[in-house]
């Protein structure tokens, strides 16, 4: 049976992997970019990976890199997706200070090629290919909230500058040369299967390590940087209505909430019993060298447009984060204890 093909690029991340399982739930065949390592990045798909070997195999990995434009072109030939879903990153908004270079090659200049790459295709073959852009509330920056699609970017940050440089080039791909291509502007979005380098991740990985004796301290930059939080797997059907539409548009995809460092430490220790005062110490590191003090989107569009809304809320959010993470240190206490690991490592 015919079935619509979809290609993501990021698609070991935490967003391509929900956005996997939704597309795999509509009957989708996804085919996912992944860079060649020496080491598995795969673990977010394990449980839904079958071999490629056997037919009933509807996921396929493919190697390529966002740096790569041949590649890029090689496999929008070869699978000849319906849609295409650019989540591809490097996405770590501190990382991308220290990182400057790479961060936009692959951030900016990797959206392009991938743009260029679909354009031709769709000029050679005659073909449509509905383009999704992964955007980023971090593109607003210092502009006050509440931020909608008609809000000026003021990026402070490489990784936010990118953003808007794959903002940008999308609509002109879209304007220029006729392309379906839509830009979803998401503000920030969790999960238990978020890196555990970001804020979030990095507090509920240690309310579940302190609560069982395997950590004492947590060491944050500011406390007072205020986010818009939502559940990651809400946010990827929100991604997939945008190429269901009649005509492409841009749509900024948020909880219309915010909330502190500060009120998520509180809620992610107090879900455990535990006070986060007497566990965490500011370390002067973690601060940026241009902060962005508040985000907080609105999605007036995207609930109107898309019929979206978030169905997961903060205090659920953080209490799902909590109980992963609290069964993870739980299985780590375990290793610990037999000596498989010293309490430093991670298992």
């Amino acid at each position: 049976m015919d079935c619509k093909k979809a290609l993501i690029t990021g698609i070991t991340g935490q967003d391509g992997s929900y956005l996997t399982e939704f597309l795999l739930s509509k009957g989708y065949e996804v085919h996912g970019i992944i860079r060649r390592s020496s080491n598995f990045n795969t673990q977010r798909l394990d449980h839904i990976y079958i071999d490629p070997h056997i037919s009933a195999a509807r996921m396929k990995l493919h190697y390529g890199d966002l740096a790569d434009a041949s590649a890029l072109r090689k496999w929008v030939d070869a699978i000849l997706p319906d849609e295409v879903y650019n989540l591809g990153a490097q996405s770590h908004v501190g990382v991308s200070f220290e990182n400057p270079d790479y961060t936009a090659d692959v951030v900016a200049t990797g959206a392009l090629r991938l743009l260029e790459a679909v354009k031709t295709h769709c000029a050679t073959t005659g073909r449509q290919i509905r383009y999704y852009q992964a955007g980023s509330s971090e593109m607003y920056g210092s502009t006050p909230p509440p931020q909608d699609e008609a809000t000026a970017f003021h990026p402070r940050s490489p990784y936010a500058a990118a953003k808007v440089a794959a903002h940008w080039y999308t609509v002109n791909y879209r304007e220029a040369y006729g392309l379906f291509a839509c830009n979803g502007i998401l503000f920030n979005h969790e999960s238990p299967r978020r890196g555990e380098n970001f804020v979030t991740r990095k507090i509920t990985r240690a309310v579940g390590r302190i609560k069982v004796g395997l950590q004492k301290k947590l060491f944050l930059g500011n406390l007072k940087a205020s986010r818009d939080w939502g559940f990651a797997g809400d946010y990827v059907q929100a991604m997939w209505l945008m190429l269901q539409q009649e005509t492409p548009d841009d749509y900024v995809v948020a909880t219309e909430e915010s909330h502190t460092v500060e009120e998520f430490l509180e809620e992610a220790f107090g879900y455990v019993g535990l006070e986060w005062r007497e566990h965490v110490e500011i370390d002067p590191r973690y601060f940026r060298p241009t902060e962005v003090d508040n985000l907080r989107g609105s999605a007036a569009k995207a609930r109107s447009a898309l019929g979206w809304k978030p169905k997961v809320s903060f205090k659920q959010l953080v209490a799902m984060m909590v109980d992963s993470d609290l069964e993870k240190a739980q299985r780590e206490k375990v290793l610990v204890e037999h000596g498989f690991i010293d309490s430093h490592q991670q298992p």
